[in-house]
């Protein structure tokens, strides 16, 4: 069984908000310089799941990444902790593609590829958090989608996933091949150990460009960001004077009362 793990690139979550700046006329977050991107959580998850089904069912595990040339280490680290397979399409504008030609390259991409079971993605990007790309690509494909799972397994030929919703979660099975989407429920993913970091720096990856697998970006998006920008928090305080604690307490109430927040 061929697993296929979709995986992206994003500023690295445990730097403190403080630290980000905003580009409002090229609506972009910058992350402070020096700091490396990482995986996205969601997509280490993703990957996680596949790894647990390739211990069980020997499947051969491909990761595949858009993105510009440092997504490279993207790759780099799921080999290390386990997938025989990356794949990178460089594009150094893919920070300014939606989420629908982010699917539709990602799509070619997997056309390309051709033998596979099961497409994994995370629930959503740990940047804009869309949560669209992975059911995008399965409409593409034709192929049934299952989202926000807390575990995958297989049974009898099919995919059974368990899926989460508000109270708990419900158990869905799809024919094969099928995309899901993985979400952080499934446990924390596993660290490189050594040995998997030296076999992975010996596996070549694989390096595409959207030429090569005869994507078309048309420039046509069907989602924009219109304005991208750090909110303000005004906090104000107001000091109650009184001749007595009980006073005080009283003109309190008062005002909150007519705040309308008592």
């Amino acid at each position: 069984m061929n697993i296929i793990v979709c995986i992206k690139q994003v500023p690295d979550p445990e730097i403190p908000p403080a630290k980000f700046r905003i580009d409002p006329e090229g609506k972009r977050v910058m992350p402070p310089e020096g700091v490396a991107p990482v995986t996205s959580v969601f997509d280490e998850r993703a990957m996680e799941a596949a790894l647990q089904l390739k211990d069980k069912y020997q499947a051969k595990v491909t990761a595949v990444t858009l993105g510009v040339s440092s997504a490279k280490s993207a790759i780099r680290h799921a080999l290390s902790i386990g997938a025989e397979e990356g794949i990178h399409i460089q594009h150094e504008a893919a920070g300014e593609l939606d989420s629908f030609e982010t699917a539709s390259v990602l799509t070619k991409a997997i056309e390309k590829i051709g033998d596979y079971s099961l497409i994994l993605c995370g629930r959503q990007a740990a940047d804009w958090d869309a949560g669209q790309v992975g059911s995008i690509i399965a409409e593409n494909l034709g192929i049934p989608v299952v989202t926000v799972a807390r575990k995958v397994d297989l049974k009898d030929s099919k995919v059974r996933v368990e899926s989460v919703i508000q109270d708990g979660y419900r158990v869905i099975e799809a024919p094969m091949p099928a995309l899901v989407t993985v979400s952080s429920e499934i446990g924390l993913p596993r660290l490189p150990t050594g040995a998997g970091i030296l076999k992975a720096s010996r596996i070549k990856i694989i390096n595409w460009n959207v030429q090569d697998i005869g994507a078309e970006l048309q420039g046509v998006k069907r989602s924009q960001l219109l304005r991208l920008y750090i909110p303000v928090r005004e906090t104000k305080c107001q000091i109650i004077e009184a001749d007595t604690v009980a006073e005080a307490a009283f003109e309190l109430a008062l005002r909150l009362r007519k705040a309308k927040i008592i």
